[in-house]
């Protein structure tokens, strides 16, 4: 995931920017550890931005974000926008969104979509899955945003291989109000890079933060490159 065959941005990194609004389908269409193979001279950058990040002043509750500034009306109807239908009286009093990461899985044209499981402590076991040299994939989840508005949602992805650093990006998935309807989030189709000198094993982070750096899943998994499929 997030290993692509033309580095087109030298920054190794993407983002776009889709905010939930009023989309009421709640889609949104795009975009085993080993400890010893992460470098750890050259971490991902998003501890540096959590130090660096504006303090954008005390959190509230959905009831009081609603209660605040009432007399804008500009800001009064971007808030029922953003709101849709959520019911005020079913939302719990908590100053932190609920974020839940349902699914994940690899889509490509090539075979049936790869269901990634889960850990719960967020390491798999041994290999996570198996890439194709040269194929088209792209990775697909849904997740559910409960109690306070989730701002600043964004998946980020670091990518080593025997120790060094290979890849690295970020997709900024935008801001979302509560709803009991899953999200589902596409990232765009990447390419794996062919030749022998790109089959072998790979380590990697995938991380979900918001803009307060709140960490709603963090997986270090490893992946192999072959010249195949693992069969089905």
């Amino acid at each position: 995931m997030g290993l692509e065959k033309d580095k087109q941005n030298d920054r190794g990194e993407e983002s776009d920017i889709q905010e939930s609004g009023d989309e009421r389908d709640g889609n949104m269409k795009r975009n085993t550890s080993e400890t010893s193979l992460y470098t750890t001279e050259d971490e991902d950058s998003d501890g540096q931005e959590h130090n660096n990040k504006i303090q954008l002043g005390p959190q509230c509750t959905l009831k009081e974000h609603i209660e605040k500034d009432k007399d804008d009306e500009s800001l009064r109807r971007w808030k029922e926008q953003l709101l849709g239908s959520v019911d005020i009286n079913s939302v719990t009093e908590t100053l932190d969104p609920e974020v839940k990461i349902l699914s994940l899985s690899i889509v490509t044209t090539d075979r049936p979509a790869i269901i990634l499981p889960i850990p719960e402590d967020g390491n798999p076991k041994g290999l996570w899955f198996t890439l194709k040299e040269g194929s088209h994939y792209s990775l697909k989840f849904s997740f559910t945003v409960s109690n306070n508005i989730l701002s600043g949602f964004r998946y980020t992805n670091t990518v080593w291989k025997t120790g060094i650093k290979v890849d690295s990006r970020k997709a900024m998935l935008g801001t979302f109000s509560p709803q009991q309807e899953p999200y589902t989030y596409e990232t765009p189709e990447e390419s794996t890079p062919s030749g022998f000198l790109a089959r072998g094993l790979y380590s990697a982070r995938s991380k979900f933060v918001d803009d307060d750096n709140r960490c709603y899943l963090e997986i270090n998994y490893t992946f192999d490159i072959r010249k195949d499929w693992a069969n089905v």
